[in-house]
Formats: C-alpha cells, sequence, structure tokens
C-alpha cells in the first residue's frame, strides 16, 4: 500500500473522519522544529515502567517504512537516544512515537529523524522485562493496533484504524478540497452568517 496518499493531509485535515478518541494526547509531540509529516502503519512496542528492552528489539524487527509507537515506560526513564534513533533511521523506519522520554535530542535533530515524546530525561531505561512485540497498545489515550495508519507532524497525531482506511481518507480528501477551495473572504462570510445564526438561536 502506498501510504504517501495519507501525507496529503494535515492530522487536522482528518478530524472529519476520525472520533476524538483517534488523536493522541496533545503532550506527545514533536521534539524538534521543523518536523516534517510522517505516514505509514504502526509496529507497537509495549513497554515496563522504567524499561526500554522492548523498543531497542522494536528497531531491528520493524519494517521499513512503518512508524514504532511505544508505551508503558513511564517519564522519567528514556526510552531511547541519539544511536538507537540512528539505526532505526538507518533501517527505514519513518520516526517514533513514544507515551514517554527519550534523551540526546541534539543528536536527533541534528540526523533530522522525527520524534514525537512528551519531553527528555537524561536517565536511560533498564533493559530487563521481555514482552510482545506488535500487539495493540494504548499511547496517549487511543489504543494504537499493528498496521493502524499514523499520521503526525507539528499539528498533532492521528490514528486510523486499518479497517477503517478508505472511508476516512475519502472524508478528509474532502475536507482537504473544501478547505482548498474556499478563499478567505468566502469563509468569513459565511463563518460570520454561521455564528450569527447561532447566537440568535
Amino acid at each position: 500500500m502506498d501510504y504517501n496518499i495519507f501525507l496529503k493531509h494535515s492530522p487536522t485535515a482528518y478530524a472529519d473522519g476520525l472520533e476524538l478518541d483517534q488523536f493522541i494526547d496533545y503532550g506527545i509531540r514533536e521534539l524538534w522544529h521543523p518536523v516534517p509529516r510522517i505516514a505509514g502503519p504502526a509496529f507497537t512496542v509495549p513497554l515496563s515502567n522504567g524499561d526500554n528492552l522492548m523498543f531497542h528489539a522494536a528497531i531491528y524487527e520493524a519494517p521499513a517504512g512503518s512508524i514504532i509507537v511505544a508505551s508503558g515506560a513511564g517519564n522519567k526513564h528514556a526510552v531511547a537516544g541519539g544511536n538507537v534513533c540512528a539505526v532505526a533511521q538507518k533501517r527505514g523506519i519513518k520516526g517514533i512515537i513514544i507515551d514517554g522520554v527519550i534523551r540526546d535530542i541534539e543528536e536527533i535533530r541534528e540526523s533530522k529523524f522525527p520524534v514525537f515524546a512528551r519531553g527528555l530525561s537524561a536517565k536511560p531505561g533498564i533493559k530487563k522485562k521481555k514482552l510482545p512485540l506488535n500487539v495493540p497498545i494504548q499511547c496517549g489515550g487511543v489504543w494504537v493496533h499493528p498496521t493502524d495508519i499514523i499520521i503526525a507532524d507539528e499539528e498533532g497525531i492521528a490514528v486510523v484504524p486499518y479497517k477503517e482506511k478508505e472511508s476516512v481518507l475519502e472524508k478528509t480528501a474532502a475536507r482537504t478540497m473544501r478547505e482548498e477551495s474556499t478563499s478567505l473572504e468566502d469563509w468569513e462570510q459565511n463563518h460570520r452568517a454561521k455564528i450569527k445564526k447561532l447566537l440568535n438561536t
């Protein structure tokens, strides 16, 4: 499947096709600017509090073109750093999304590898807990299943259930086309009329 078609639309455009619970919590955000938009299938990684073993395993298991999505390590110990992200980038992984923290942001920024996380921690996690990879996880309040489609940029992170991809994309494309074909003057006129009507209801 060509996931580049999902790159055409900002996460905000997916609002017409997805419920609120398909948008990852805004606390998980890009950690360098300007981050490019990424889109691709999720490769999910469950983690144990303070432990990053399975994330380090995932960078060798995730297929090229995928986006690694991880959760469960907490916010005190870094899940990944510069070398881990460099290997992931080298292997063709499009980016990582972590419900947790990372380190070595200077190295990651210089390599221009897209990373979304809650923040930074200098202390790395331990490597003890073995867990299955590519199983359903909850990341930033959203259930993410393997192969669900991730669209992420500075506007946010949308999670498109794989089985709903056609209908969601159709609604999203319609919204994008509508917005691109509407001038600011027309938008303002319609918006003013809408607000006036709502105020007078």
